[in-house]
């Protein structure tokens, strides 16, 4: 096969509201694009992440456009077919060449392939003229009825990214272009039309035969620890219908094990099954449980067999990775489990929700998508969840997700909607989920497939049945489609219906938001109760929750800060800071979020240290909760890692790729190790957690102090965490007598692990609003902070964005008791050591509590 892909094209807006000087303008646009990127490259339309500008950009979604290129191929020969294959399209198109159409395309999820063998020979335009996928969606609501949905604009009633039509963290864009590239194949006899190896791992060297269907299991070994890799390389071949059929000769090969098969010239297509065992293959593991070998699968087509058959005339390669997983649905004394279990054992899930990366998608490379993924692993995080209102991810993603051990929840893509079941949506999702699924097959990281977010959840108690009536909503999607189609493509991972969903029985049987029961999100915190009610449920598995907090002031600066160096009063309710707020009464929910615990500022500077603060205090506090109940509660995926644009909102890392403080709250909250004191009964616990495979043994030592670090009561006991477990030691007697909330501290240490308990809330306390010693020292490449707590500090964090936006520290929100010490490492050149000690670079939970008072 001869492939060769088409960058040049030029974009012009044909129709609907356009500006007036680019009426009848037309620019050359770069493939992958959309019409954003490029009009941006001309300069032509302001970068709609800064200020208003995404206000001043709303007539786009409105118009219709056009790409248009000249193909110069040459004439087909006898036995040759020509195809364009689009690889995606955003979103609805009608593709003409030479004025000939070739078909239309409505599902930005998708390829489309058009044979044009009889149009080339001639140079030929090519035209792609895309609708506005707005209007395209208001109208297939017009024709089946509305169907409910979380936001005013119907994204559930076209295949296009719901969150284009903007989110409570994203914008509203709806780019309309080819997102993905655009290639001219011209081949001959037969092509590799799709190629899925589906993998597993048995006990022992004797594979299963050829016609046994192999199912992942929780033993990978036998007795003698042996084991096998099986690969079974399903094939699907296309001929091209030109001239007689002939034999053709397929050669599979996983690592060093190859094998070759004949396909006689009377099998007239479809898909066949190679299997390729492997004997004693390196076992593929998550993050933080073993090494993520890899195996390069290599498949070759040809021509003829045995000596006579020809050269490769289509080829196919990727990498597998040998590891099998389940979920343990199972009920048990507490309701019913969802654990994960990879080659046989259980992992805690420590998790972040992702989004695609950048709201403007062509933009996304894989250096940047690498950061991220390293983001998540400096986080202490094992699994990325690609929630179902995105997209799915480029193979850039995965295969940087398998090779570094990243497990990935994929969510098949619908979100917060009632969805048609109706022609031509139900064919959309089937063949959207073909193709992706096995385009992701390969992937070892991708652990689980779930039928979409919030859907099940909304039926049940968003108003939606009253409003439906007799319309279909997606149900069948979720218990009917779906599970078939993946039986058939991707038979070797777990599906889920939904999260939240609650196992073994229907939502009308069974809330699918039950805590006990399956998969949990938990959004009363955050939307109207206080961050201390997420210990009101020990969930089975939490797959969402979260808090909001503003992006770092960097970030900040650069997006939507005005240009003089006061910020103006009322700023947090100016128009530019709203249109970067985007969840509703966001503001609101900052201050009453951030009230039960510190008076909410008036000074915009020590709010939005407040708010990141909050942020941070609150989802460690439910990521805390969530891993003391281990194995109870075997999953946390807090919402979320990323953002696609400067924002206020839920992401631990914002839309310039800056770590706000909520990452280094997950570095702390989801350590290997991590000692919290929690509530059990009418008393306080110590609850050691120990997610590692060694054992974990010392002296837990509590000690009650005054916040100035008189003693005023200690105990001591000698624990050993057994390995990926957590022990709870009761915390009683003197050291938890306490005498004076407002003026006592229990700190917990354990093994170089440290958690404190306060019996007052911040704002009750009688902290000392300077409570530190600092000391700045240069050093290779940056400085080094250290700072010594004369008394009880919290939440000690160097803010070093506000001097450079390239500054970096190691870490934030550190919790000191009086005498303790911690250091900070700051990378970047030529800072004022003076400032990085002094506000508002040197910040503390105690100096908001100095602002309020």
């Amino acid at each position: 096969m001869i492939s060769r892909e088409l960058t040049d094209w030029n974009l012009t807006a044909t129709g609907g509201p356009v500006r007036e000087d680019l009426v009848g303008v037309t620019v050359p646009a770069r493939v992958p694009g959309t019409n954003h990127t490029a009009l941006l490259d001309r300069g032509l339309i302001p970068d709609p992440y800064l200020g208003t500008n995404e206000t001043a950009l709303a007539w786009m979604k409105r118009t219709t456009w056009r790409y248009s290129t000249t193909l110069d191929e040459p004439a087909a020969g006898p036995d040759e077919r020509v195809d364009l294959l689009f690889e995606g399209v955003d979103t609805v198109a009608g593709i003409s060449l030479g004025g000939a159409g070739l078909g239309r395309t409505a599902n930005m999820h998708r390829s489309y392939r058009f044979d044009v063998r009889s149009l080339v020979g001639t140079p030929s335009e090519l035209v792609v003229d895309l609708d506005s996928a707005v209007a395209t969606a208001e109208a297939e609501a017009e024709r089946l009825g509305t169907r409910p949905m979380a936001y005013d604009q119907p994204f559930n009633m076209v295949r296009k990214m719901a969150c284009s039509f903007g989110w409570d963290w994203g914008p509203d864009l709806q780019t309309a272009g080819l997102w993905k590239p655009v290639r001219v194949q011209r081949w001959r006899v037969a092509r590799l039309a799709r190629v899925t190896p589906l993998v597993t791992v048995v006990p022992g060297h004797v594979a299963p035969a050829d016609d046994e269907p192999v199912a992942p299991g929780l033993s990978v070994a036998d007795e003698a620890g042996r084991r096998t890799g099986i690969v079974d390389v399903r094939v699907e071949i296309e001929r091209s219908g030109l001239g007689d059929a002939v034999p053709l000769t397929l050669d599979v090969a996983v690592g060093d094990r190859g094998v070759t098969t004949g396909v006689p010239a009377g099998w007239d297509g479809g898909t066949l099954t190679v299997r390729v065992p492997v004997p004693d293959v390196d076992l593929w593991w998550p993050a933080g449980y073993g090494e993520q070998p890899l195996y390069p699968v290599e498949v070759a087509l040809h021509e003829g067999a045995g000596a006579d058959r020809s050269a490769a005339l289509d080829t196919w390669s990727g990498r597998v990775g040998f590891r099998n997983v389940v979920v343990d649905r199972e009920p048990d004394e507490h309701g019913t489990r969802f654990v994960f279990h990879v080659n046989g054992r259980p992992v805690f899930a420590r998790g972040a929700n992702w989004i695609p990366d950048d709201h403007l998608l062509t933009r996304i490379t894989r250096e940047r998508l690498e950061q991220r993924v390293d983001q998540a692993l400096g986080a202490h995080l094992n699994l990325l969840r690609v929630w179902g209102g995105g997209i799915y991810e480029s193979d850039d993603f995965y295969d940087v997700c398998d090779e570094k051990g990243v497990m990935v929840w994929q969510d098949i893509l619908l979100a917060c909607a009632a969805y048609p079941e109706e022609a031509p949506h139900w064919a959309e999702f089937e063949a959207e989920l073909r193709e992706n699924a096995s385009r992701l097959a390969p992937h070892p990281s991708l652990v689980l497939w779930n039928g979409g977010n919030e859907n099940l959840w909304g039926h049940e108690d968003w108003g939606w049945k009253e409003r439906l009536g007799d319309l279909t909503w997606g149900a069948r999607y979720y218990d009917e489609l779906f599970p078939k189609v993946l039986a058939e493509v991707d038979p070797t991972r777990p599906y889920s219906d939904g999260s939240p969903y609650s196992p073994g029985a229907t939502p009308e049987e069974r809330h699918p938001n039950d805590p006990d029961h399956g998969t949990h999100h938990q959004w009363d915190v955050w939307n109207r109760i206080d961050y201390s009610h997420y210990r009101d449920d020990v969930p089975r598995f939490a797959s969402e929750f979260g808090f909001q907090g503003p992006a770092t002031w960097a970030t900040l600066e650069r997006a939507i800060l005005p240009d003089s160096a006061a910020v103006p009063e009322g700023f947090k309710e100016s128009e530019v800071f709203l249109l970067h707020q985007k969840a509703v009464d966001g503001n609101g929910k900052l201050d009453r979020g951030l009230a039960p615990h510190i008076d909410v500022p008036d000074d915009f500077t020590d709010w939005h240290w407040a708010t990141q603060l909050n942020q941070a205090r609150a989802v460690r506090y439910a990521v805390e909760h969530y891993r003391s109940w281990w194995p109870r509660t075997a999953g946390a995926i807090v919402w979320q890692l990323n953002d696609c644009w400067p924002v206020t909102s839920w992401a631990a890392v914002d839309g310039d790729g800056r770590r706000k403080p909520l990452w280094y709250a997950l570095r702390h909250a989801f350590a290997d190790r991590v000692v919290t004191v929690q509530p059990r009964g009418a008393g306080l616990v110590a609850a050691l957690v120990n997610d590692s495979d060694q054992p974990w043994t010392g002296q837990v030592e509590a000690v009650r102090t005054t916040l100035a670090g008189e003693v005023r009561a200690t105990s001591d006991v000698t624990v050993t965490v057994e390995p990926r477990s957590v022990a709870v030691v009761p915390l009683d007697g003197d050291v938890v007598a306490v005498t004076d909330p407002a003026d006592e501290v229990l700190t917990v240490t354990f093994g170089g692990a440290r958690g404190l308990h306060r019996w007052a809330e911040t704002k009750d306390l009688a902290l000392d609003p300077a409570p530190l010693r600092t000391t700045v020292t240069a050093q290779d490449g940056g400085y080094r902070v250290e700072v010594t707590a004369t008394s009880l500090a919290l939440g000690v964090t160097v803010l070093a964005d506000r001097l450079d936006p390239d500054a970096q520290v190691d870490d934030q929100v550190v919790d000191l008791p009086a005498g303790a010490t911690a250091v900070f490492h700051v990378t970047g050149r030529d800072l004022d050591p003076e400032a990085l000690v002094a506000q508002p670079v040197l910040r503390t939970e105690n100096d908001l509590v100095r602002a309020a008072g």
